[in-house]
């Protein structure tokens, strides 16, 4: 089965209505990434950093998955499809998706302030973290982000999964957030990569295809080109 391995960003959400950072009007245009995104924002305000973030909780709880969504999960029936994600919430899951790794946290989940592995699923009915919320160390909980500043733990796992990649599909990201763009370096010269966005995606690489749609219209029309591409026998 033909591995297929899909880099997602805030666009990919974008049509489900979770907010993205960049875009005039985005969350970076509210709120400065030192006083929301950083440890040290953390520690100076940590009141805010929490209603910052339980905000952007209850409003991916809300949301549902796009069609783009739906069909990546709908891929995993003809290919072995590995999703690489910047985005915390967990759209790619609610759509049906069973191998979803993610670069930056999951808002759906807190964890120790001085302990990185100690993670802890927080309850969709009860989903604020509270500045009095302390973990079994006894520190307080924080968001599970990775936050500016912070390492990113799981790049090397999703390195080796792009190496294994026979295309990758790159959705609703720029490229220009760093590690996680460095990510397409790690494809073989000769594996496809497919490009879904509406908007200029600069990619310095071989194949490329660029899908300049968004992603619910990227989605079908990829799904039709890698049939193309590797045929119809799931089994290839």
């Amino acid at each position: 089965m033909k591995n297929i391995v899909v880099l997602t960003g805030a666009g990919m959400s974008a049509e489900s209505g979770i907010a993205t950072f960049r875009d005039s009007g985005g969350l970076w245009a509210q709120h400065r990434v030192e006083d929301v995104a950083t440890p040290e924002g953390f520690q100076r305000n940590p009141q805010l950093v929490l209603d910052f973030y339980n905000k952007r909780r209850r409003e991916s709880l809300l949301a549902k998955p796009n069609r783009g969504h739906i069909g990546l999960a709908e891929m995993e029936q003809e290919y072995n499809v590995q999703i690489i994600t910047q985005n915390v919430d967990n759209l790619h899951e609610k759509a049906g998706s069973s191998s979803v790794i993610h670069l930056h946290g999951e808002l759906m989940k807190a964890r120790s302030s001085i302990n990185p592995y100690k993670v802890y699923p927080l309850d969709p009915d009860n989903p604020d973290i509270s500045v009095d919320d302390k973990c079994d160390d006894g520190s307080p909980l924080r968001p599970y982000i990775v936050w500016f500043g912070e390492a990113v733990p799981l790049m090397t796992e999703a390195e080796e999964i792009v190496r294994r990649a026979d295309a990758l599909v790159v959705i609703g990201t720029s490229l220009n957030v760093y590690p996680a763009a460095g990510l397409i370096n790690y494809v073989y010269a000769e594996t496809p990569i497919y490009v879904i966005d509406p908007n200029d995606v600069s990619v310095s690489r071989g194949r490329v295809h660029f899908i300049r749609k968004g992603a619910s219209e990227g989605v079908a029309e990829l799904r039709d080109l890698l049939k193309e591409q590797f045929g119809h026998n799931k089994n290839k």
